[in-house]
């Protein structure tokens, strides 16, 4: 309790109480979402309490501490978080407040900024959608990207804002975006564009426009007349249908005349007067098409003409012959049957059927002979005759086997039969009815002689199994036998499997059996995969280790927590492994605690007054639970006292420690563990790393800088003794032309106390400063130094004027013209003569104060080199070739060629 007291002119005292008490939120942070393309430059996070004394105020992103102050992008007004400038990759990301006084700490309800976007649609063109009237359309929407979802849609109409109404007909998904037309009419032509608006950051884009094309495809035949010729007195429909929209009208013509409005024309009786041409007529608006046809009414006697009874009929013994008699005649004729001069009548064995055909039964050879057909109507009668010869009946001496083989096996089936020897005979193989005249990877047929075949199965499977029949055919008569054969082989796959009983690393797995294909089911086998690592089928631990063929369950054991699987049963007999069944449902094991720590922890400084800690993330597949993340636990080596903070992103590979109070340079024990929402893990091995060093402190002293030409320099300096150096940095500029930050710099390891300074620009004062760094930064810069590079060497390359051999050939003279220096450019002091083999870059070099020099004649190819020489280095090169052609006591030829490319021999 504070107790203040205010003394007044009065002669009484009061006393006044103001009670104390710890933090109380009256405002706390909410999640944010902020549009990229804001105009607002800030975000405010809101936090406001009420306590006495006042509470200050700490913030935490992502369970690291914000330091205000070191950041420009953050700053407190009163408790609130000010985020100026905000960017993704930095401010994204979950926020919460501490609030502290005397009394104790708050710490608020965690809030997320997020950014909000919502890019252009592409500008590529949309394809047009063309439908037909009549049918349903769906114009597709494909908003960009964007966040967050809560996107609304509509679509406009030709132009801006010409929204389209929603009614019966048309409806726009809130979810997809796209515009359902549920019946397209020609007035939905136009040009459509998707209209998307993000309320969250009041941004709205549209697509670029796509067109819909309502298309009339006119009436279309679905059925036409054709002509046709019919027979006086009978029946007949004529039919035609079109389809259109909308649907046609169709009525007929008959000789150019109106004579039907309807689709279809029905005939009873038919007569003369019915014989024309039609015409079928189907019309809407969008066209009209036309078909046609002949109606031919026919009346006349019979005729054989066209169908004659076959002259010469086979029959087998004991077996059914059917002779057609079909004359062409209107009305229809009676039919009569005669054998020779005998008129036939039905009888057991013999039948005359409606159509005219005539049917023996149980032919014997007495039935050989003349058979006559005789049709007659009103308007006459015709008759046409065939002679029946009765052949040996076809029988089967030898039937296949039935056989019982195994997967992979071979069979043979043989067959033979005896036949009318005037005949030819052929054998038929069939499976199940089906003629066996394919896969003759697996089948071959023969015939073994004129009156039997043989079938081989080679390398049977279960599909070849069933019943196979022999059919031995003559032109007459054919008969079939049939034999089983009986295929055994590895079970079928398994059926309706299932998971149930899912725990943290085992779940029960439970099936059905499928076909064991004759040959019993010896054991199981359950196979499984993790679905997100997309891994190949592998074999599963179970209990009990051995599945026996009558189980329909077994429990699969040492799976991983928290990972999704799917599962398969294989089936094992005496004659192999089936296929597998189909996978089971996909099921994720239960969660526990994790059980692996992060690897490979190291790190250290980086930046002073920081600790830098890194590892290897744990891999996903031991998660084992969700919320995953790490704890890290340190402290510096001899404390007793561990600091731990909280990683909630379970990919991250780095913690940096910002703390004022940390002393560089000093060691640090570190250990983490794994946590989820099921608890924490056991602890890794510690690791020892340093915290960062401080930068120099000292500054070096340049001993001497002096320039060595008009580009170069050199300079050097005291090394500092200092433990922590490791290198040094020589920073350079030209003064009043070049500021300090484009200044040129040079690194030097920390066992060296000079460098020489290169690429400068002739005749311009130079300033030059030197500092220590180490892994921290850069300590403070020594006392510049100025120096004055010198002026530029000649620009010019001395003009060669001369090249002359001694009269015993073993010199050559070189001469050349005075170059006189430019006036900003360094006195001429000599000449530099390189003489050297050519394709090589050294040689003899030689100094000369004159316009000549001797140089010995060397065998081969050689080049010269000559330039001015000054004290702002080396100017412009003159080259000579000198090629030697032939070199020998009494006679030398030379060939020289110089730079301007003239050439010159000399003998």
């Amino acid at each position: 309790i504070l107790v203040l007291q205010h003394t007044h002119t009065h002669t009484h005292t009061h006393t006044h109480v103001k009670r104390c008490f710890g933090p109380v939120f009256e405002e706390q942070p909410v999640d944010t979402i902020y549009p990229e393309e804001s105009p607002e430059d800030k975000i405010i996070m809101s936090c406001r309490t009420r306590a006495n004394p006042p509470a200050t105020y700490r913030w935490w992103l992502d369970n690291t501490e914000i330091v205000i102050g070191n950041e420009d992008d953050y700053s407190l007004m009163g408790g609130n978080l000010v985020i100026s400038f905000p960017d993704r990759s930095k401010h994204a990301g979950n926020y919460s407040c501490l609030a502290s006084n005397e009394f104790g700490t708050l710490v608020s309800q965690k809030a997320s900024v997020q950014f909000g976007y919502l890019d252009m649609f592409s500008s590529d063109e949309r394809e047009a959608v063309y439908v037909k009237e009549g049918q349903g359309a769906v114009l597709l929407c494909d908003p960009p990207p964007h966040f967050p979802e809560d996107l609304s849609f509509r679509w406009m109409l030709n132009e801006f804002p010409e929204f389209i109404p929603l009614d019966k007909r048309r409806f726009v998904s809130q979810t997809t975006g796209n515009l359902y037309i549920s019946t397209v009419r020609a007035s939905d032509s136009g040009n459509y564009s998707c209209f998307v608006s993000s309320p969250s950051i009041a941004k709205s884009v549209f697509s670029k426009f796509i067109p819909l094309v309502p298309i009339a495809e006119p009436p279309e035949w679905v059925e036409k007349i054709s002509s046709s010729e019919r027979d006086i007195g009978g029946d007949y429909i004529m039919s035609c249908l079109a389809s259109g929209k909308p649907k046609p009208h169709v009525h007929f013509l008959k000789n150019g005349r109106m004579y039907g409005k309807n689709h279809e024309l029905r005939f009873t009786d038919l007569t003369f007067d019915d014989s024309g041409m039609y015409q079928c007529i189907a019309e809407n608006r969008h066209g009209t098409i036309y078909a046609n046809a002949e109606l031919r009414v026919f009346a006349g006697a019979p005729s054989f003409e066209w169908n004659p009874v076959k002259p010469k009929l086979l029959g087998a013994k004991n077996g059914r012959v059917v002779i057609d008699c079909k004359p062409r005649a209107a009305p229809r004729p009676s039919i009569s049957w005669s054998k020779g001069t005998e008129l036939l009548h039905n009888s057991s064995r013999i039948f005359i059927w409606p159509d005219g055909s005539l049917e023996l039964l149980n032919v014997t050879k007495s039935d050989e002979g003349k058979y006559t057909c005789l049709a007659e109507n009103d308007r006459g009668r015709a008759n046409s005759s065939g002679s029946l010869s009765v052949t040996d009946a076809t029988k089967i001496t030898l039937a296949p086997s039935s056989a019982d083989i195994s997967v992979g096996e071979s069979a043979r089936m043989e067959c033979a039969a005896s036949h009318d020897p005037t005949l030819d005979l052929t054998f038929i193989w069939s499976l199940d009815a089906h003629v066996i005249d394919r896969d003759r990877e697996h089948y071959e047929s023969k015939m073994a002689g004129t009156s039997s075949s043989e079938l081989l199965i080679s390398n049977t499977q279960l599909r070849h199994a069933g019943r196979y029949s022999c059919t031995a055919q003559t032109p007459v008569d054919n008969v079939t036998v049939s034999a089983e054969l009986v295929v055994r082989g590895p079970p079928g796959p398994p059926g309706g499997v299932r998971v149930d009983e899912v725990l943290t690393s085992s779940v029960r797995v439970t099936w059905s059996h499928g076909t064991d294909n004759l040959s019993p089911i010896s054991k199981y086998s359950i196979q499984y995969r993790d679905v997100q690592a997309q891994q190949d089928w592998r074999d599963a631990s179970t209990s009990p280790v051995n599945v026996e063929g009558n189980a329909e369950m077994a429990t699969v054991i040492n799976l991983t927590p928290w990972t999704e699987y799917e599962f398969r049963v294989i089936a094992t007999n005496t004659l192999g492994t089936g296929p597998p069944s189909d996978p089971s449902p996909k099921i994720t094991t239960r969660e526990t605690r994790p059980v692996v720590a992060p690897s490979d922890i190291g790190g250290g400084g980086e930046t002073s007054r920081e600790l830098t800690i890194t590892w290897m993330p744990v891999q996903p597949q031991y998660y084992y639970g969700s919320n995953f993340g790490y704890i890290i636990a340190f402290k510096p080596h001899n404390d007793p006292e561990w600091m731990r903070v909280t990683v909630t992103d379970p990919q991250a590979r780095k913690y940096v420690h910002k703390d004022s109070k940390i002393p560089p340079s000093t060691r640090f024990e570190v250990k983490m563990k794994a946590f989820n929402s099921q608890g924490e893990g056991p602890f890794s091995i510690s690791a020892f790393i340093y915290s960062s060093q401080d930068v120099p402190a000292e500054a070096p002293t340049i001993i001497e800088a002096r320039t060595l030409s008009a580009t170069e320099a050199v300079v050097s300096w005291v090394p500092l003794q200092l433990q922590t150096v490791e290198g040094y940095q020589v920073r350079y500029w030209r003064e009043s032309v070049e500021n300090e930050a484009s200044a040129q710099r040079a690194l030097v390891s920390s066992r060296e106390n000079h460098t020489r300074l290169d690429n400068m620009k002739p005749n311009s004062h130079y300033l030059i400063e030197v500092r220590a760094y180490n892994g921290a930064g850069y300590g403070p810069a020594s006392q510049r130094h100025k120096i004055y590079t010198k002026k530029a060497p000649p620009s010019r390359p001395p003009k060669i004027i001369g090249t002359k051999m001694n009269y015993s050939g073993t010199t050559i003279n070189i001469a050349w013209e005075q170059v006189e220096p430019l006036a900003n450019e360094s006195t001429v002091e000599g000449y530099k003569v390189l003489y050297r083999p050519e394709g090589q870059p050294s040689g003899m070099l030689y100094t000369t104060v004159k316009q000549s020099i001797d140089l010995p004649m060397k065998k081969g190819d050689y080049l010269v080199e000559v330039r001015a020489h000054s004290e702002g280095g080396d100017g412009a090169v003159a080259q000579v070739r000198i090629a030697v052609i032939c070199y020998c006591p009494l006679s030398i030829f030379l060939g020289l060629i110089i730079h301007n490319d003239s050439q010159i021999k000399t003998q």
